[in-house]
């Protein structure tokens, strides 16, 4: 057990691109989906902070189809702040969520690590990383995954498994079935040992022996191609699903929250569970005021140093304010994301809505979502 304390561990966080990300739209066409502000940082912020408090952890790396000159910014900024190394892989093509893990596997391998996380940008949860390396080092196997029970109803927009009550054991892994399985969902969050790209290189070479043995019929030869390229490997339903119930995959069932950044609505009500989180992991940049000196604040809030808000505002619950934004006097906000250099003038209202950048709400507006979201750009 004493060789554990020195055993270094890496972190590889997928961060997609712009050929998907297309239901976050509009809020994607200005910046990278995973620089969007939730809770007042980039979206890709709280996964990479969570992986801070992994033991032992050499070196964070992002995955992704984006430019670098995208990330070069960011990138140099945190790795800064967090005194651990953020290094961007671009990927020259897609190669899937298990595919892209391989591609990169000589630099992931560079320090030696003992274990692998992997993590999705577009997951929001408190990331019970430590707990979740501690499990995985006592079930032995060489993958681990953080699952939640969810309703029923909503089982199947997700991955679903099953696993054993007593040894955490996957036994079965259905991506997006149609009929029920369980209630118990892929998280998108794994801890792997090196022997998964075993796994993954074995899924390409079984390909490639597939595809040499068509070659042989004519048949084959006169049909479209449709098969999957050979190093376009899935996490899901090519390793998950084929390792179930053979003692090599586990789980840790989270108790926590959990949500999936895929919209714009989804990204206001996780910023709400960040800022919440907030008062545990970084109570410092949760604002206060109570209407002398400041602006009363009401909740979980956060307010950028830059931003300036007038003592007479009212703000919260739920509420971002990005930098230079401008809040004047007897505005009130309730559960809103106002992005860079916006102007709020006096004795407007908005509520359940995300304020595009460098937007203008007038005096006395009143922006009020009938539904969940309203965004305003």
């Amino acid at each position: 057990m004493g060789s554990s304390m020195e055993e270094k561990v890496v972190a590889v966080i997928m961060v997609g691109g712009p050929t998907k990300g297309t239901r976050f739209r509009p809020l994607s066409l200005n910046i990278p989906k995973p620089l969007f502000p939730i809770a007042g940082q980039p979206m890709v912020h709280h996964p990479i902070s969570a992986c801070k408090r992994i033991p032992n952890l050499a070196q964070i790396y992002l995955v992704g189809f984006y430019e670098e000159r995208e990330f070069a910014l960011y990138v140099s900024a945190i790795s800064n702040e967090l005194k651990v190394p953020v290094r961007y892989l671009r990927e020259d093509k897609p190669h899937g969520s298990a595919g892209g893990l391989y591609h990169f596997r000589n630099l992931i391998m560079e320090d030696s690590p003992s274990h692998i996380f992997l993590l999705n940008c577009d997951v929001c949860c408190s990331f019970p990383l430590p707990k979740m390396l501690e499990a995985h080092r006592g079930y032995g196997g060489i993958g681990t995954l953080l699952v939640i029970k969810v309703s029923p109803e909503s089982a199947s927009q997700f991955g679903e498994l099953v696993a054993d009550p007593v040894t955490n054991e996957l036994l079965h892994y259905t991506e997006k079935p149609e009929t029920f399985v369980s209630d118990r969902i892929n998280c998108g969050v794994y801890v792997f040992t090196p022997e998964i790209f075993n796994a993954i290189g074995d899924v390409s070479t079984q390909r490639k022996d597939r595809a040499t043995l068509k070659r042989v019929s004519s048949f084959e030869a006169l049909q479209p191609a449709t098969r999957i390229p050979t190093d376009f490997v899935r996490l899901d339903q090519d390793i998950l699903s084929p390792l179930a119930g053979k003692k090599q995959l586990y789980t840790y069932e989270t108790m926590d929250f959990w949500e999936q950044i895929k919209s714009p609505g989804m990204s206001l009500r996780c910023s709400g569970l960040y800022l919440s989180q907030f008062r545990l992991t970084s109570p410092q940049l949760l604002a206060s005021g109570d209407g002398t000196r400041s602006a009363i604040v009401i909740g979980d809030v956060y307010i950028h140093p830059s931003a300036k808000v007038h003592p007479t505002a009212k703000i919260g619950t739920n509420v971002s304010i990005s930098a230079n934004a401008r809040v004047g006097p007897g505005v009130r906000l309730m559960s809103c994301i106002i992005l860079d250099d916006v102007e709020i003038m006096e004795n407007a209202v908005v509520t359940n809505a995300i304020v595009g950048w460098k937007s203008s709400i007038g005096r006395w507006s009143r922006v009020q979502a009938c539904f969940p979201l309203l965004l305003i750009s």
